[in-house]
Parts: structure tokens; sequence; C-alpha cells
């Protein structure tokens, strides 16, 4: 068989592993924010990603030292793996929502956007929404550790210290919603979309494969002598926004859990309540109404900056995407939330009246 046709079918296989791993393997389970919309009862999930991921990490690894494959290879097929995953991704799309009776929107915007809310297989054993970001997630992973192998290889005298940064900002991005796993429960993602082409695509197509289009570019450059203060902002503008983005998150979902908490010992809750419904104000919710994608966009700047190439347009794509897809989710999220809070709504604008970026926008 070709390595053209081998690579195709990698993503193919790799998700049928992570599939097979998440099955297998022990897992929490957890009840999750979403609800059945026939039910109305809160969604249960098995969570067990930083094992899958820790597990499909170890046999990359096992099978680079046992001389499986180069440990490369996965830069060296890129071009028919992806186009592989972006197969996946549409015959996957198209399984999630073709079967699905309409709900009376145009056939494009429903292939798009989805049909179904958080569906469950295997007997409840797999949500669909959890596993797609696993999967992507663990290939993610893996292209970031054969991407950092190739520049290696291809330039053991003197590799480029900004791709050894990059990985390492990367693998800890990845390893932290891994490790938070739980806490991705609580968010847009699983509580307001549909299983379509937006999320099945995204999740195994763009997400593990244009995620590091930083390395796509540069992993066959040779090292640009970037000043070391370059790699010192990269690192203090990522972990700036993750700070943000992980601080806002872990509020939100702490105050999902016991309202009264005091968030790291120093944040009282704040609320908005009229009685039924509470909206929190205060901490990071207090910064800006979305302060989280702040630190999204914080973080995919950094890592821009962390491969040492500041002019090279390649690795911009990365925090250029993030501000594409965050800005009309925020507008998309205001308004979904105006019609669900009202009044309380209002008075939250009120009080916090910048929509992402304190004082600017």
């Amino acid at each position: 068989m070709s390595q053209a046709l081998l690579g195709f079918f990698a993503p193919w296989a790799i998700y049928a592993a992570v599939l097979a791993l998440h099955l297998t393997l022990p897992a929490r389970r957890i009840a999750g924010y979403a609800t059945d919309e026939e039910t109305g009862e809160k969604l249960n999930y098995r969570i067990n990603g930083t094992l899958v991921a820790a597990v499909s990490v170890g046999l990359w690894i096992a099978a680079g030292y046992g001389g499986l494959m180069p440990w490369d290879w996965l830069w060296t097929v890129r071009w028919p793996s992806a186009a592989g995953a972006l197969t996946l991704g549409f015959v996957m799309s198209a399984a999630a929502v073709l079967p699905v009776a309409s709900r009376g929107g145009s056939p494009l915007a429903e292939f798009y956007l989805g049909r179904l809310a958080n569906p469950q297989l295997f007997g409840g054993r797999v949500d669909a929404k959890m596993f797609l970001y696993l999967a992507g997630a663990v290939l993610l992973q893996l292209h970031l550790l054969a991407f950092a192998a190739h520049h290696f290889l291809a330039f053991p005298d003197n590799p480029s210290p900004g791709v050894v940064l990059h990985v390492a900002l990367f693998t800890w991005f990845v390893w932290d919603y891994l490790i938070f796993e739980h806490v991705h429960l609580y968010t847009y993602d699983l509580f307001a979309e549909r299983l379509g082409f937006k999320l099945v695509w995204g999740c195994l197509s763009w997400y593990p494969y244009f995620y590091v289009v930083g390395l796509w570019s540069v992993a066959d450059l040779p090292n640009p002598e970037a000043p070391a203060w370059l790699a010192v902002l990269a690192a203090l503008l990522f972990f700036a926004g993750w700070s943000l983005a992980r601080g806002a998150n872990m509020q939100k979902y702490v105050f999902k859990q016991d309202p009264e908490h005091v968030f790291l010992g120093r944040i009282a809750p704040k609320v908005f309540s009229d009685g039924e419904r509470r909206l929190l104000y205060s901490g990071f919710w207090g910064v800006s109404r979305h302060v989280n994608y702040l630190g999204e966009i914080l973080m995919a700047t950094g890592l821009a900056l962390s491969l040492g190439w500041p002019l090279l347009l390649g690795p911009w794509l990365y925090p250029l995407y993030y501000a594409a897809l965050l800005l009309p989710r925020e507008r998309d999220d205001d308004r979904r939330c105006a019609r669900k809070y009202g009044a309380l709504w209002e008075q939250y604008r009120a009080t916090v009246p910048w929509r992402i970026v304190p004082h600017i926008y």
C-alpha cells in the first residue's frame, strides 16, 4: 500500500483507536450542564480524556522507538492525511445530520449547524460531542510531536528553540483541556450548539490540522535566531491568556456547582437574580462579558510569536482564526442570553459594558 493511501486513512485509524480506548479504559461518570431535550434531565458523561490521550501518546512513542514508523511520519503524510480527515469529517457530518428529521430550517443551514443537540451513543457510553473534542485533541498532540520531530531531524545541529517553546505551550493547551475536560461540559459548545458540519468537521479536520498551521509553516525552516525577549513575550502572552480563559471557565463552573462558593478563596460571587435565575458578575465575569474569549485570543497570539518568525504569515493564521470565530460567537451568545435572561441580561450589560476587551470592545 502506498504511503499516500496509508496517510489518507491514518486519521480514520487513529480516531477508531481513540474510540476503542475511550470505550474500554476506566472513566468517571459526571453529570453535565446540558439537558436531554425530551426528558429535561441533566446529561451524564463518561470522562477519561486524560487517560486516553496518555495511552495514545505512549503507543505513538513506542511505535517510534520500536521502528514501526519514522518519528516524523505524520509530517511526511500530512497532505494525504489532511485529505483523509477532510473526507471523514464530511462523511461523519452527513451521518450525523441527514438521517435526522428536519427542524424546519433550510437544509444547508441545518447541515452546517446540525439537528441533534447532544447525541449519546453505545448505550450512553460515548457522548458524540465530547468524543469529537477528545479525538481532535489526541491527533493534534500527535501532530505537534511529529512535526517537531521533523524539524529536529531536518536541523539536528541547530534546531529552533521556538519550535520547542511552541510545542511546549501547545502541549500545555491540549493537556489543560484534557485535565479539565469536565469543565468543558459547561461551555457554549456543549449546551448551545448542535451536532452538524461545523462541529463534526471542525473537530475531525480543522482542529487537529489547522491548529498546527504554525509548525506546518516553519518545521522546514532553519533556526531564525530570534531574540530571547520574543520568546519571553510569547510565553507571557500565552499564560496571561490562559489565566483569563481557565480562570473564567473555572469560576463559572464552580458557581454552577455551588453559587455561594468564594472562588480561589478571594472572589465572592455577586449575582443579578430574579428569584429563579442568576447571573454572575464578579471576578472574571466582571471584567468583560466574555473575558474567556480574550484569553483564547491572547494564547493564540503567544503561540504565533513563540515560533520566532513574527513577520511570517502562516503562524498568524491561528490567532486570526480565533478572532474570526469568537467575535461572531460573542454576538450570537449575547442574543441568546438576552432571550433567556431578559431584564437580568440588561442589568449585566449595564454593569459590564465590555463584550470581550475591557475599555476597548
